[in-house]
């Protein structure tokens, strides 16, 4: 102890310090004494509650071109007092919701976790799987199968897990999102509850019995005093629509119909249309569907005394009705920009309520999305930008002439889906061809068929180890387990959808490019445009509460957010 209050002195002596020797003793005593107090207290931070956000089908540029339409405290209140990085990405392919979630919670991608779509052809049981779904649980809430899910088919753990195992399973993990995989996915393995909508003629909140046996009773009764009634009304828009000079123009040809509705055009009498259109259900492809996601969770939040002590807890929560609007009226819509102007009001709401519940600076949140979206073709076409759509019924057509003509059989292919094809093996065996071989041809000959950019083979995703470019994005997808013998590849902007409205699951820039924004306790503020990627997320959350990050991950913590 000497020698070392001896060396601080030698130190400061010899640095010029002009105070006495003893007060400058205790002044290097003191500063070694907060060195070490900081040092002890980056080892972690520990936030009351942690809240994981996911917006469904969120482009980066929904910040920028609707930035003077938000609010302070909603999207620019994270940008702001957070991190915004500016240039995140999907580093995979298929970009669809179930992927998405399960990426930016087990911090890997479809290549390890295993979700390689929403739904995808089980090639060892011969039949189309879904990816929350699991017919050994039954629901809860609802006498439907709507209830029938577990997280079973995700093959890594989550942050949400390694949470609950890090506070010995004292820490609580809430789900909720309006799409079941919105929450069994993000709330992992280990979640105390998942709650998701049901929509029809029920319009209440569900579970399964994978999670508990009944419902608790605030949910019973946040069911029972039916307030998702009163978001049965007309939908306007919330500003003077002709503010609205961020979007297209409301009456056109590149957006879909409500039956019983002539114009995709506000305003929006949901009562005169609600028998035609799934009544509840078509509560999700509207604004309101955040509204009740945001209500349900500020329920869940009050009741399940989230953040309320100093065990840290997480509500994962994901808003699910940007997709369905997307799909339906496209990205360039004003039902998309009235969309997101009120999700920031909704936003605005929950830290508001954070903020008197676990208190600011208490807690910490992070905002990403599960894949971005490409503007409809149709209006990139009349634009004069590259644009089309694919007939995949008339591909099919001709690859069955190819295979008939050139092997005598069609029963080689066992099925197309998600862009991919496989073949049967048993066929191809019995045939004596080379698998690899044959995935080759096939390959080549789908080369020849217009609007196909590039074709893979499962042979190529395994032998090779590809490190950039569009090959990566496709192996980072490509589970060997559960993937397809071949892949496909379309050109830029080209879709096989409806001529209206938007979608996504490609590798192209548009359905990679997607928000990721850090908020809250132990986060600095400020901006990046170095490239970050949703596989990111889950290490960095886990890095800053000191946990054991997901059992798959591949990403990396990002350093710039950290305090």
């Amino acid at each position: 102890m000497r020698n070392k209050g001896a060396l601080m002195l030698f130190l400061l002596v010899f640095l010029g310090y002009s105070g006495s020797p003893l007060q400058a003793q205790r002044k290097a005593r003191k500063k070694t004494e907060l060195i070490e107090v900081k040092e002890a207290k980056e080892i972690a931070v520990s936030p009351k509650l942690v809240v994981g956000i996911v917006v469904d089908q969120m482009r980066y540029d929904y910040l920028t071109r609707f930035w003077g339409h938000y609010g302070e405290g909603g999207f620019k209140r994270m940008v702001n007092d957070g991190f915004n990085f500016k240039n995140n990405h999907f580093n995979y392919a298929p970009t669809y919701t179930g992927p998405g979630h399960a990426s930016v919670y087990t911090g890997t991608t479809p290549a390890i976790h295993g979700v390689i779509g929403n739904d995808w052809y089980d090639k060892y049981d011969d039949k189309s799987v879904y990816c929350a779904s699991d017919d050994s649980y039954s629901s809860v809430g609802t006498a439907s199968s709507a209830g029938e899910m577990s997280p079973h088919r995700m093959l890594s753990t989550t942050m949400t897990d390694q949470l609950r195992l890090h506070t010995q399973m004292q820490g609580k993990v809430i789900a909720v999102a309006i799409k079941d995989r919105g929450a069994v996915l993000p709330g992992g393995h280990s979640a105390n509850a998942a709650y998701w909508f049901k929509g029809g003629n029920e319009g209440n909140w569900i579970t399964s019995t994978y999670y508990m046996d009944e419902l608790p009773k605030w949910v019973k009764d946040f069911n029972d005093k039916r307030s998702v009634d009163t978001y049965k009304r007309t939908w306007s828009t919330l500003k003077d629509i002709n503010t609205y000079v961020e979007s297209g123009t409301d009456n056109n040809n590149y957006e879909g119909l409500w039956k019983g509705k002539t114009t995709a055009t506000f305003p929006y009498d949901l009562e005169a249309l609600w028998d035609d259109n799934d009544q509840y259900s078509m509560l999700a492809s509207t604004p309101f569907g955040n509204n009740l996601t945001t209500d349900f969770a500020l329920a869940a939040l009050e009741n399940e005394s989230l953040g309320e002590d100093n065990v840290t807890d997480f509500l994962a929560i994901s808003y699910s009705s940007p997709d369905y609007v997307g799909h339906k009226w496209g990205v360039n819509s004003k039902e998309v920009q009235d969309t997101y102007i009120r999700l920031d009001q909704d936003l605005e709401r929950l830290f508001k309520s954070l903020d008197k519940k676990v208190g600011a600076g208490e807690y910490t949140v992070f905002l990403t999305a599960d894949h971005a979206a490409v503007h409809v073709p149709a209006y990139l076409k009349d634009q004069k930008i590259p644009a089309n759509y694919i007939d995949q019924a008339d591909i099919k057509s001709k690859l069955n002439d190819y295979l008939k003509f050139t092997f005598g059989s069609t029963e080689i292919i066992k099925n197309i889906s998600n862009d991919q094809i496989f073949l049967d093996h048993k066929v191809v065996k019995n045939l004596e061809m080379d698998l690899a071989d044959l995935q080759n041809e096939i390959a080549q000959e789908l080369m020849l068929y217009e609007g196909v950019y590039k074709v893979y083979t499962a042979n190529q995703m395994w032998q090779n180890n590809y490190t950039k470019g569009i090959s990566n994005i496709l192996q980072n997808g490509y589970n060997q387990k559960r993937s397809g013998d071949i892949i496909i590849v379309y050109n830029p902007a080209s879709i096989s959808y409806s001529s209206t409205g938007s979608t996504h699951g490609s590798p192209w820039i548009y359905d990679t490019h997607s928000p990721l924004l850090f908020f809250g306790k132990g986060i600095k503020k400020g901006s990046t445009t170095n490239r970050s990627e949703i596989p990111d997320i889950a290490p960095t959350i886990s890095a800053l509460l000191g946990m054991a990050f997901p059992s798959g991950t591949t990403g990396k913590p990002l350093v710039e957010v950290l305090e």
